[in-house]
């Protein structure tokens, strides 16, 4: 069995797992913290240390990382829902020399998308794919025949007259009061107006809401047909995990 470490780092909880690159199954358990206030690099850095040991992980284990930022060539780009100092922020070099192991850091949505396609409700689906993560924010993940297009960053749109993760989000649901026919309507607009920009084959739901779709599916309107993530929370997790080890697979 060929495995490998993700690790998925969130606005409010950090979680990993060893996952089955064959399968895409968890083979440990999942180990989850509280992501530090403030969410500066050095206190995160010390979480996934943490996870790893907590996983027995090694310095050859393939270890995968992902990150709620725009990343190019393992630099954080952005910060969503985390410190200021992540922009521009060497990431992937700053984890790989402090945790002693190579490491593959991605964005967090990209890493659920490619999950989904490798393993999940986006497999075998030709044409456009566009996963949403509905958490702290709004993640997203472009999928084109099965590969990824990365840092689409589309839940950052602006919409209703904001950034729209700060009305469509889970947390905003939860901040808000929100019912679900409340919300749904909310969504509804939103998918609406990404339908019309990208016409895209089909949307794949994720994010820890996903497990409670049959809430709340029924009640948004749209034509793109509309699917939860078959990993639900655990996305983010195989996807840095398949991502940092598929070499081991071609």
């Amino acid at each position: 069995m060929t495995t490998a470490l993700g690790i998925d780092i969130g606005g409010t909880g950090i979680k990993g797992a060893r996952v089955d690159l064959t399968s895409g199954e968890l083979v440990s358990e999942r180990v989850k913290y509280a992501t530090p206030e403030g969410g500066h690099p050095g206190d995160i850095l010390s979480v996934v240390a943490q996870i790893l040991d907590d996983l027995g992980g090694t310095s050859s284990d393939h270890t995968g990382i992902c990150f709620p930022a725009v990343v190019t060539h393992g630099i954080t780009r952005s910060a969503a829902n985390v410190s200021a100092d992540w922009i521009d922020f060497p990431a992937r070099d700053m984890f790989a020399r402090s945790l002693d192991r190579d490491i593959h850091f991605v964005n967090d949505a990209d890493a659920a998308g490619v999950a989904e396609a490798r393993y999940g409700a986006a497999k075998g689906v030709r044409g456009l794919v566009i996963m949403l993560t509905l958490g702290t924010g709004i993640g997203s993940a472009f999928l084109m025949d099965g590969t990824l297009v990365p840092n689409s960053e589309i839940g950052h749109l602006e919409l209703l007259g904001t950034d729209i993760e700060k009305r469509a989000s889970n947390a905003a649901r939860e901040r808000d009061g929100l019912s679900f026919p409340e919300w749904a309507a909310i969504l509804t607009q939103y998918l609406t107006h990404v339908e019309k920009i990208f016409s895209p084959e089909l949307f794949i739901i994720g994010g820890g809401i996903s497990k409670e779709s049959q809430d709340f599916f029924p009640l948004i309107d749209i034509a793109t047909p509309l699917k939860a993530a078959e990993l639900l929370n655990n996305a983010g997790i195989v996807g840095a995990a398949y991502l940092a080890g598929n070499s081991l697979l071609d």
